[in-house]
């Protein structure tokens, strides 16, 4: 497929830049990877509103609470594997369990980080989220819709999480594409495999979803970044017209994506399901698409997948 593709970091920069403009109670905050994450772009325009917190990622999500306590809206951002790992504690105690308005939003997610390695990607960023009582998280699939999470955060109360990429990803969404947290998004209808994918492996699901049509297989393709609150709802209806799951995660499949449909499935309608992802383990250093294939993360083995399903149905 001919894809255009865009940076979800940029986006994320503009509409901290937009929220600037728009109210005096946005405040961003950073751990000194500014220019990675684009938040300089925030800080260049609203220098009283940023902090640049130092290689100090606990005493930022400390700071942050400090904000949101006072009234404040914040915005904390570093590498995922940091912003997430490094501080989960001070998440948990300071952020999560008094339900404050920090927005953690994380670039350089999955193993799409490439050279930097094992020590600087990240598989288990959304399975620390997606544990703590209160915490939203969202895995948006293109640059447009990481400006509508953006967006969309400043006005969501409580904690939140959103996860982003250091490459450009595929553009599947446009401005008029609706972006609801707790909602998932039917990208392609189908009738006999649904492939649900969050992140740049929205991407892999539409280009499998296209090669086997030509095999005479309808599969229908859903953008689950919503990832919690799922849309359960929606991922009920699909079992009942398909019978069937694939789902596909950059991540870690213990506890990502996968299990939160595995997880909806078997409490409302039950469905065989195959997980593709990193498959319980850790990444290396390596081009990015590179690892993509190395580690599976392509249409080909959703189509497997979808081909191993289909005949447990």
């Amino acid at each position: 497929m001919n894809w255009k593709y865009a940076s979800q970091r940029k986006e994320y920069g503009r509409a901290l830049i937009e929220l600037g403009k728009m109210r005096k109670d946005v405040v961003v905050l950073d751990a000194d990877l500014s220019s990675s994450t684009r938040t300089a772009d925030f800080a260049r325009e609203f220098p009283e509103h940023f902090f640049n917190c130092g290689i100090a990622e606990q005493n930022m999500m400390g700071t942050a609470a400090g904000f949101a306590a006072s009234g404040k809206v914040v915005f904390a951002s570093s590498f995922a594997v940091f912003a997430t790992g490094r501080c989960w504690d001070q998440i948990r105690q300071s952020i999560a369990y008094p339900k404050l308005n920090v927005k953690i939003c994380a670039t350089h997610a999955g193993i799409t980080v490439g050279g930097d390695g094992a020590s600087h990607q990240t598989g288990e960023d959304i399975a620390l989220m997606r544990t703590l009582p209160n915490m939203t998280v969202v895995v948006p699939v293109d640059a447009q819709e990481t400006y509508k999470t953006t967006k969309t955060f400043a006005d969501w109360q409580g904690p939140c999480y959103m996860r982003m990429s250091r490459l450009d990803f595929p553009v599947i969404t446009d401005s008029e594409t609706p972006f609801k947290i707790g909602k998932g998004t039917l990208l392609r209808e189908g009738d006999d495999i649904t492939l649900v994918g969050c992140g740049v492996m929205v991407s892999r699901c539409l280009e499998a979803a296209e090669a086997l049509e030509k095999r005479k297989i309808s599969a229908q393709v859903i953008n689950m970044s919503s990832i919690k609150p799922l849309d359960d709802g929606l991922i009920e209806a699909a079992s009942r017209r398909t019978g069937g799951f694939v789902t596909a995660e950059e991540h870690n499949v213990v506890s990502g994506l996968g299990c939160a449909v595995a997880s909806c499935l078997a409490e409302h309608k039950p469905a065989p399901l195959r997980r593709v992802g990193l498959m319980d383990t850790f990444g290396e250093s390596g081009e990015g698409e590179e690892l993509m294939r190395k580690y599976g993360l392509t249409a080909d083995r959703i189509m497997e997948a979808a081909d191993e399903v289909m005949k447990r149905r």
